[in-house]
C-alpha cells in the first residue's frame, strides 16, 4: 500500500516538475530581450534632434534621396547606394577636434566589414564650399577609405544640411543651411535597406562604435530573413 502511495506521489512530483520546466522555458522565450533593433521615427526622438518641419510627421520615416558628388567627382544618389545598409556621418576636412576621431572610428567600421558588400559608409561634408572633390579625395586616401565601402560627399550646402536635420536627425541645433549656419555633430546614424533609422552612436567613442559594429551584424542578419 505504501509502495503504491509512494509511486503515485513520485508521478505527481515528476508531472509537476515537467509542467514547471515547460513554463520556465516558455517564459524565457517570451520575456528574453529581443535582438531586434528599434525603428526610429520623429515622434520617438529627442525633440532637439528633429527639425520643426517634420516633428508632427507620424508616418514611417525614411531617409530622403539626395544628389551629391563623391570624392571622385561623380554624381552620387541613393540609387548608387543600392540595396545596402548605410552608416552616415557629417564632418569637415579641416576640423581638428571631433572629426579626426570620427574618421578613425569609421575606419574601424570599414575594417570590421571589409568583406561585406551589404554595407556603405557615407561621410557628408558640412563645409562643401571648402571641401572640394580633390580635398575629399585626399582626405579619403589619408583615412584608408575603400571606395566600394566608404564615400565622401560634397555638393549643395542646403541639401546636406537638410539631410542632417530632416533625414538623419544627426544634429541637435536648428538652422536653415545658410552661410551663418553650421552643423557640428559626433553622431553616426545606422540606416537599414528600407531607409529607416535603426540606431544612433557617438562616433568619437570606441565603446559606442563597438556597439555600432555589433548592431550592424544584427541588422545584416535581420535583413537576410525572407
Amino acid at each position: 500500500m505504501d509502495g503504491a502511495r509512494n509511486r503515485s506521489l513520485l508521478w505527481r512530483v515528476l508531472i509537476f516538475a515537467g509542467i514547471l520546466a515547460a513554463a520556465v522555458t516558455i517564459g524565457y522565450f517570451y520575456l528574453k530581450p529581443s535582438d531586434a533593433l528599434p525603428i526610429y521615427h520623429p515622434s520617438q526622438l529627442d525633440p532637439r534632434l528633429v527639425d520643426p518641419s517634420v516633428k508632427a510627421d507620424r508616418k514611417e520615416h525614411h531617409i530622403r534621396d539626395f544628389h551629391l558628388i563623391d570624392q571622385f567627382g561623380g554624381n552620387y544618389t541613393l540609387a548608387d547606394v543600392g540595396d545596402r545598409i548605410i552608416v552616415a556621418d557629417f564632418f569637415f576636412a579641416t576640423c581638428a577636434t571631433i572629426c579626426p576621431k570620427m574618421s578613425m572610428q569609421m575606419a574601424r567600421v570599414q575594417e570590421a566589414y571589409k568583406d561585406e558588400d551589404g554595407l556603405m559608409l557615407l561621410s557628408h561634408t558640412v563645409t562643401p564650399e571648402m571641401d572640394s572633390v580633390p580635398v575629399l579625395a585626399e582626405y579619403a586616401q589619408r583615412h584608408g577609405a575603400d571606395p566600394d565601402r566608404w564615400r565622401f560627399l560634397t555638393g549643395d550646402r542646403f541639401q546636406i544640411y537638410a539631410l542632417a536635420r530632416r533625414s538623419y536627425f544627426a544634429a541637435m541645433d536648428e538652422g536653415d543651411g545658410g552661410a551663418d549656419d553650421f552643423v557640428h555633430t559626433e553622431n553616426f546614424v545606422l540606416v537599414d535597406r528600407q531607409r529607416r533609422i535603426r540606431g544612433f552612436y557617438d562616433g568619437t567613442s570606441a565603446k559606442d562604435v563597438d556597439r555600432l559594429i555589433d548592431d550592424i551584424a544584427i541588422l545584416l542578419k535581420e535583413e537576410q530573413k525572407p
